[in-house]
């Protein structure tokens, strides 16, 4: 919400010293976010005056039309002779009054104005757009023109109110009174201890039997509405400058002088508002919820189908309207500027005010994606209490600018309804705050806000109509508190209690991210949203399980409305987005938790607040609640090693990801066991499948390799990008979470080489575990060093794989004799359990 400093003070009477930033501070520690304060015109020197156009030559010759203009500036030139000026602009003619700056000025941005030949012509200053002067998007993209009675030679910095401040401030989605001048005026009366001039104060006719027809079918959806209506209003008048200037500091544009003065309103009172052009609308206005699959053309000139929760505003041809977010197209205020004709102007209006549902109107804002100034606040909450004075000021402002006529009908439709009370404790913002304010200053702080408070020991609030987001004790305890000073509250440290530290399992968690921060891995947390689309983009079988989602009602993005049942979707987004920034060696890591619902839905119970909840409870709630199981992933991308003066580099590849598995595997405890495979967006032939034995069955945790290209390819990933994704709960029920210091022997290790003979399909992993098994305990460690294939030496769909095995004994040197004997038993195993064959 961006706020002007001179439109607050009309409204309080701040000291004349006191800047942007003096209220700035005030309203900070008040609790509201005041983002920035602009100074607008802050380098802007005169002089700068009205001028009027005397005559106009056309320049020929050049690229584009120029214009060269002699214009009337009085005065200000100090020689009162026609000023002449070169100009490329086209929307102004001889006679049109327009600002001018002279000489010697400087415009925003620190751009001097001097006499300069161009086009072969002297131009003494320029005539200007409101973008040269800061003033923000007029509409017209053109030169400024300035209503026929402004006075020549006058200021017009002082004119068009170009020296100001305008505060920002970021409304939370809780104080819906605050997104206008009225609410923030509020708010600054309060924290300067001076009175408010309540601009909602007006006197208001009451509902009579003249009003224009309105129907509520839907009371819930819309428990106030008020119509009033305006004729004869003159299709020639035009904002004034003053509300044009005020629209643009607050960020709107100026459009009509009918919708301007809605507009504005809005702003001033919070109050959204609609203009109908009466001779448009057909019979009784109605609001009720919209019939599946309706149109309507909204006044952005879209074609909308409506939804059965949509609100709308009907005649009796059907829907002029989305409530409480934009018009419809077939009742739009015409302005003869736009259509040419004056007699298609507007001249009659009906005005509507109206409190609407704030869920109803959220939901069809986001349903429709359509956020508009109005749903905003409708969101937000807005007053009830302030339609009729809103829709008051609109019709007295119609009157005073447009010379137009308010019929004496008013039309106010109510439902019943009470205002809301709480009772607390006067002590009570005493205790959340652990500070003593006493019932004195928590009933000052309460009616500052305009609350009425009653009762001694025990307070009954009435909570004021503008402040819908006071529900209960800790609201009003909030208030008091912010009120009274966050920064006046005292710091105390926490006392933990003694032996309480972190479980086995964020142990492990935390172990877990070391090892892979350790291994050159950067951490990448990422939101848990995700469309059900990617699952297209990774390959998954329609009937993969990953595919079932829990489903969020009122999702952040309708694109995103499921939570992840893997990892990657977030982080091959976050490895895309910086590939695309220019950091192209990339590895990354997540550990997080994924999500799958459970085969039989229930809906969870409510838990108790007076007290903790049992151990049963809880376990109830939990039994509801999706399978949460976390994960691990990494990816890579990129240059795993870089080249150097030391040496070439190397890509990071599948063996990568398969070592990352392997790092989280040994922090677990837990024996993985790495073999060939086929999943989903991993490629066929660069997948590792991760298995890990638990309770004597084999489970698979996970998968690890290199993406398969037409996923890199459809979510746009560098080529060769690699994976890796690991249940972590299911590693740590296999694993052995007991720290294993390593053993170190005193005795010499004995090593002997083998190379086996298999079939090409047999994986490499059942071989070493074949031979694992068949050395016994002597075995020290195995690795595989070679993989040679030659079907003139080995023989069609063979292949060697040459392992280095270690021996060693803890309690003597071996003999050349046991380690051979080891060595024996092993290969003898592998070749009864996959016909592995010693080469040569």
């Amino acid at each position: 919400m961006r706020v002007p400093l001179s439109w607050l003070r009309e409204y309080v009477d701040l000291p004349a010293t006191e800047t942007g930033r003096d209220v700035q501070a005030k309203l900070i520690s008040a609790g509201l976010e005041v983002e920035t304060v602009e100074h607008l015109g802050a380098d802007l020197k005169g002089p700068l005056v009205v001028g009027q156009v005397l005559t106009i030559e056309e320049l020929e010759g050049f690229k584009k039309p120029i214009r060269f203009c002699t214009v009337d500036v009085g005065q200000a030139n100090g020689t009162g002779e026609p000023q002449e000026i070169v100009c490329g602009a086209r929307n102004f003619q001889v006679g049109d009054k327009v600002v001018v700056v002279l000489p010697g000025a400087t415009l925003p941005g620190g751009f001097s104005i001097s006499a300069r030949k161009t086009y072969g012509k002297t131009s003494h200053g320029m005539i200007c757009s409101s973008g040269e002067l800061g003033m923000g998007d007029d509409g017209t993209h053109g030169i400024i023109v300035l209503p026929p009675e402004t006075e020549v030679g006058k200021d017009a910095i002082e004119l068009l109110e170009l020296i100001d401040e305008v505060l920002d401030i970021a409304v939370t989605a809780n104080r819906g009174d605050c997104l206008s001048i009225r609410g923030v005026a509020r708010e600054t009366a309060i924290a300067y201890g001076l009175p408010l001039r309540d601009p909602a104060l007006l006197d208001v006719p009451g509902p009579n039997a003249f009003g224009y027809p309105v129907k509520v079918s839907d009371p819930l959806g819309c428990d106030r509405f008020t119509a009033r209506t305006v004729t004869g209003l003159d299709h020639e008048a035009r904002s004034p400058i003053w509300l044009q200037r005020r629209l643009q500091k607050v960020g709107m544009r100026p459009i009509s002088l009918a919708v301007d003065v809605t507009n504005y309103v809005m702003m001033e009172l919070g109050q959204p508002l609609h203009a109908y052009d009466r001779s448009l609308v057909q019979g009784t206005i109605g609001v009720r919820r919209a019939e599946e699959g309706e149109k309507i053309v909204t006044l952005d000139g879209v074609t909308r189908t409506l939804h059965a929760e949509d609100l709308v505003i009907t005649d009796d041809r059907g829907p002029i309207g989305l409530a409480g977010v934009m018009g419809g197209a077939n009742t739009e205020i015409a302005d003869h500027d736009d259509s040419g004709d004056a007699a298609n102007a507007t001249t009659d209006v009906v005005i509507e005010a109206a409190h609407f549902d704030a869920v109803a109107i959220a939901r069809t804002a986001r349903r429709h994606k359509l956020s508009s100034e109005a749903s905003r606040r409708f969101e937000r909450g807005v007053d009830p209490q302030a339609a009729a004075a809103a829709a008051q000021r609109t019709v007295d402002l119609l009157v005073l600018l447009a010379g137009g006529t308010a019929e004496a009908g008013v039309t106010e439709i109510l439902a019943p309804s009470a205002p809301h009370t709480i009772t607390a404790p006067a002590d009570h913002p005493d205790k959340v705050a652990g500070v003593t304010y006493g019932r004195e200053t928590v009933v000052r702080r309460l009616q500052e806000i305009g609350c009425d408070v009653y009762g001694q020991d025990e307070l009954i609030v009435t909570v004021p109509s503008w402040r819908p987001d006071l529900a209960e004790a800790n609201d009003l305890a909030e208030e008091v508190i912010r009120l009274e000073g966050y920064e006046n509250l005292p710091s105390t440290l926490p006392k933990p209690p003694s032996g309480r530290g972190l479980t086995h399992r964020q142990r492990l968690h935390r172990r877990v991210g070391r090892a892979l921060a350790g291994a050159g891995y950067v951490e990448a947390p990422n939101y848990p949203f995700v469309s059900e689309q990617v699952f297209d983009q990774l390959l998954l079988a329609a009937d993969d399980p990953a595919r079932r989602v829990v489903k969020l009602v009122n999702p952040l993005n309708d694109e995103e409305p499921a939570l992840r049942t893997s990892l990657l979707p977030g982080l091959l987004g976050a490895l895309r987005r910086n590939d695309g920034r220019g950091t192209h060696d990339l590895a990354l890591f997540e550990t997080g938790l994924v999500f799958h619902p459970r085969e039989e839905q229930r809906v969870a119970g409510h838990l108790p607040v007076d007290r903790r909840p049992t151990d049963e409870e809880l376990a109830e709630l939990n039994a509801v609640l999706p399978e949460q199981p976390r994960h691990v992933a990494v990816v890579l991308a990129g240059a795993r090693e870089q080249a150097g003066w030391w040496g070439k580099g190397r890509t990071a590849d599948w063996a990568d990801a398969v070592e990352a598995a392997r790092t989280v595997a040994r922090e677990t405890g837990a024996e993985l066991t790495v073999r060939s495979g086929q999943y989903g967006p991993w490629h066929p032939g660069r997948c590792a499948e991760l298995v890990v034995v638990a309770d004597g069955t084999e489970r698979v945790v996970g998968h690890a390799g290199e993406l398969h290209p037409r996923v890199v390819k459809a979510l746009g990933l560098p080529e060769r990008t690699s994976a890796m994704e690991l249940n972590l709960d299911a590693l740590e029920q296999a694993g052995d979470g007991t720290p294993q210091a390593p053993s170190i022997s005193t005795f010499p290790v004995a090593t002997q080489d083998v190379a086996l003979v298999v079939d090409r399909s047999v994986p490499h992993a059942d071989v070493e575990a074949a031979l694992r098994e068949g050395a016994g305990e002597l075995l020290e460690g195995i690795r595989l060093f070679d993989v040679y294939e030659n079907a003139e030496q080995l023989g069609e769909g063979k292949k060697s794989l040459a392992y280095a095995l270690r021996f060693r004994a803890v309690d003597r040197t071996l003999t050349v004799d046991e380690a051979s004997a080891a060595r024996d038993a092993a290969v003898a195993l592998a070749g009864e359990r996959a016909g592995a064959v010693l080469r040569g």
